[in-house]
């Protein structure tokens, strides 16, 4: 997958670095925290220039996010308490749990989804209940793109510094991705395995 990345990169330039952000939105196992800071040190080569670099990632990964958005608009708040009320333990949603959660999003829907797109993991996934809510568009749009332009901003700035040791960023941001990945775990067997306790209540 490496080679792959560093190809289309090398070959695609801006547009082929908006495609793998894009891409690694939809389709999370491509990894962020390579894809900019790789770009960043193609950057530093003199191959690309640092700040398109930085907009065509926000660019791709913006756009990955908006689908996202849609995806949770269409889904929207009954059909997910319908799902809820059919696979609800599974969902770890009871349907009244899904109204308690939708009023808290839509009361924090700005910071959710500000400080959502900056945190591994969680960044792909902030969209759905954005969208769920609904938040609107306009203020999803600007709070997803400010997010967005911070968190690739950061990895690409990095991989310019750092040039050939720009792989150093992905061995910092792993770590952290993996906890974030082992907390929401962990916090999923516990609302499968409470699930019925919480029901009742």
């Amino acid at each position: 997958m490496f080679e792959w990345m560093t190809g289309v990169i090398e070959q695609g330039g801006y547009p082929g670095i908006a495609l793998l952000m894009l891409v690694e939105n939809v389709f999370p196992p491509i990894p962020s925290e390579l894809i900019m800071p790789m770009a960043g040190f193609q950057a530093a080569r003199g191959e690309l220039h640092v700040v398109p670099v930085i907009l065509a990632g926000s660019l791709g990964s913006w756009a990955g996010a908006v689908l996202w958005y849609w995806v949770g608009r269409r889904i929207g708040t009954d059909g997910l308490k319908r799902l809820a009320a059919r696979h609800g333990r599974w969902l770890t949603l009871s349907p009244g749990e899904v109204d308690t959660a939708r009023g808290w999003f839509r009361r924090h829907c700005g910071k959710a989804v500000f400080l959502g797109r900056l945190v591994p993991s969680v960044r792909t996934l902030i969209s759905v209940p954005a969208g769920m809510a609904p938040m609107a568009l306009p203020a999803f749009l600007l709070y997803s793109a400010a997010g967005t332009l911070l968190w690739t901003a950061a990895l690409g700035g990095a991989g310019y510094a750092l040039e050939a040791r720009f792989q150093e960023v992905a061995g910092w941001v792993d770590p952290v991705s993996n906890v974030v990945v082992g907390a929401l775990v962990l916090g999923y067997l516990y609302r499968v395995l409470t699930f019925r306790s919480r029901a009742a209540r």
